[in-house]
């Protein structure tokens, strides 16, 4: 069996995945107090660090196969300043540190889409180079000079300390979680093991779904429930879009989930066999221009790392009727797919921070399936 340490864990959103996938934890490196309660909550006796990455002692990880985690997205954030590497939350040169000194077999690291934009490509070009070849330190005057000497020893680099390095833009939703939520992925494969590793192919479709709705209608029939008079217009335009695009046979992938699909299972609040504490009502949810929540039949928006006031009211969802609340967290905890035992230690505020922050695990777990699949 294969062993990981996850490097800024937050809730374990990508550990939980990455342990469905049959891998053994060895230990969670991560500084927020409540998230570090909530991993020794569900994960008992496996060492959880609370504190700096920087001055933790990779060594007593020696022979880890996998090393994963998500560092922290606010430097490349949308909704943030965007500093990039100029910002002090720029946890980069840790994750690559961890490689440096633990050359595992793999890596798998993720992070905001935000990350793609055009005025951050010199530095994630920079990013990729040291995970490619990390042995090459960084104590150079600037990153230029790091380059320049990456590029002149890069032949005489065993193989045993170079990485083929993997980046992909991912919408969560293609994977089965109930949730459109775009993140960058960065998978590492070290290059003696003369292995390569593809991105899975994706189980779940935005058209398919239109086509349970518009087409067969089987959506709403299985959900008991007739579509709002605003999905009644589009019927004849989508089921005749859909129609001249794939004929008689529908698309190969499963349908999107919806938030609807996620939750429609759910007893009411307070329910003796659920977690009281995490299905509550929070009052004070508002709609307003730009600020709309989450449409009960569609995924959800990107659940995000705040409570009240996000910006496009991704943490409320907007029922059929055109009535809208926040999502209590054991709602928000299926639509990023934990396991409903999963428990989640802090006040809503901070357990949605928590959240927020989360890998989603069914998508952490496609991946890290994947990732098992190439190292075997």
């Amino acid at each position: 069996m294969c062993n990981c340490l996850e490097i800024f864990s937050g809730a374990g959103g990508l550990a939980t995945g990455i342990g469905l996938s049959g891998v053994n934890h060895l230990a969670f490196v991560e500084w927020n107090a409540d998230a570090c309660k909530t991993l020794r909550s569900n994960y008992g006796k496996i060492p959880v660090f609370e504190g700096d990455i920087r001055s933790y002692d990779f060594t007593c990880c020696n022979g880890v196969d996998i090393v994963a985690g998500g560092p922290p997205c606010q430097p490349f954030s949308m909704g943030g300043k965007a500093q990039g590497n100029l910002d002090k939350r720029d946890m980069f040169p840790s994750a690559i540190r961890s490689i440096r000194e633990l050359l595992p077999r793999a890596f798998f690291f993720e992070n905001v889409k935000g990350l793609l934009r055009p005025n951050f490509k010199s530095y994630l070009d920079y990013i990729i180079l040291q995970l490619q070849y990390p042995t090459v330190t960084d104590n150079f005057e600037n990153y230029k000079s790091h380059i320049e000497e990456i590029n002149r020893l890069h032949d005489a680099i065993p193989l045993r300390e170079q990485y083929d390095v993997n980046i992909q833009l991912v919408n969560a939703a293609d994977f089965g979680v109930p949730q459109k939520r775009e993140r960058v992925i960065i998978v590492g494969i070290r290059k003696d093991l003369d292995k390569s590793w593809t991105m899975p192919p994706k189980t779940h479709s935005a058209d398919s779904l239109l086509w349970d709705k518009y087409v067969t209608k089987c959506y709403w029939e299985r959900h008991n429930i007739t579509p709002t008079n605003e999905e009644f217009v589009h019927f004849p335009q989508m089921s005749n879009m859909l129609s001249l695009k794939y004929g008689f046979l529908p698309p190969e992938q499963l349908p999107w989930r919806t938030v609807r699909d996620a939750i429609t299972d759910i007893p009411e609040f307070g329910d003796k066999y659920y977690f009281p504490s995490e299905h509550i009502i929070r009052e004070g949810a508002k709609e307003y221009p730009g600020h709309t929540g989450s449409p009960i039949d569609e995924p959800a928006k990107t659940i995000k790392a705040g409570g009240h006031g996000v910006p496009g009211g991704e943490n409320m969802i907007k029922f059929q009727d055109g009535s809208f609340r926040y999502f209590t967290i054991f709602e928000a905890k299926r639509i990023q797919t934990f396991p409903d035992s999963y428990k989640i230690i802090g006040s809503w505020t901070e357990a949605m921070r928590q959240l927020g922050n989360a890998v989603p695990v069914k998508l952490a777990q496609s991946i890290s399936t994947s990732i098992i699949e190439c190292l075997v």
